[in-house]
């Protein structure tokens, strides 16, 4: 009995992370369009709320890509999985999943907000054009680091890519995106 128990345990942990890493499942778990626009602008909202300089920053990039729920799941094997859209001039021209994976110590469920702006045109191009798109392996994303002011060090302005994680306390700081995938939502798998 008690090896069944761990053994399912393992089972509904591996199961629950495939979930949150969308092997297999981002069919089944794409939200509307309409839905994921909704939460984007709730998103930004904060944003611009929590980072002084973050609205002016949104306005320079070439593209902003936003994901206002990214679910961490975790019991031993870890995931994470949320959907988000890319944002040009204001306007979400794609839908996209992004997930990650992760082995050690973890149990419990986080949720968090990922905020990207692409401030070349060379990296967003190269998001665009691919299907799968990884952080660190096509381009390198720098976490912006914010002040007690809300204020952003201005040093990361001439970054290729600078990003913002929100958890439910505020921005976070200690975090990475280092292996995060990020991959483009086909049409069918979302409507307005």
């Amino acid at each position: 009995m008690k090896r069944f128990k761990k053994t399912a345990g393992v089972l509904a942990g591996l199961a629950f992370c495939m979930v949150f890493t969308g092997i297999g499942t981002q069919s089944a778990l794409a939200a509307s369009g309409r839905q994921i626009d909704s939460e984007v602008d709730a998103t930004l909202e904060k944003f611009y709320r929590e980072v002084g300089d973050g609205k002016k920053l949104s306005q320079q990039a070439k593209g902003v890509l936003v994901f206002p729920n990214v679910w961490r799941a975790g019991f031993g094997l870890g995931g994470e999985y949320g959907e988000g859209a890319l944002r040009i001039n204001g306007n979400s021209v794609d839908y996209y999943s992004t997930t990650a994976g992760s082995f050690g110590f973890q149990i419990g469920v986080q949720k968090k907000s990922i905020i990207l702006l692409f401030m070349q045109d060379a990296v967003l191009n190269e998001l665009r054009n691919s299907s799968n798109w990884k952080a660190g392996a096509n381009a390198a994303i720098t976490l912006a680091v914010v002040g007690a002011d809300g204020s952003v060090d201005t040093q990361k302005y001439n970054q290729p890519i600078v990003a913002f994680i929100i958890g439910q306390k505020g921005l976070m700081y200690n975090l990475t995106l280092e292996g995060t995938k990020f991959t483009k939502l086909n049409k069918s798998d979302y409507k307005k």
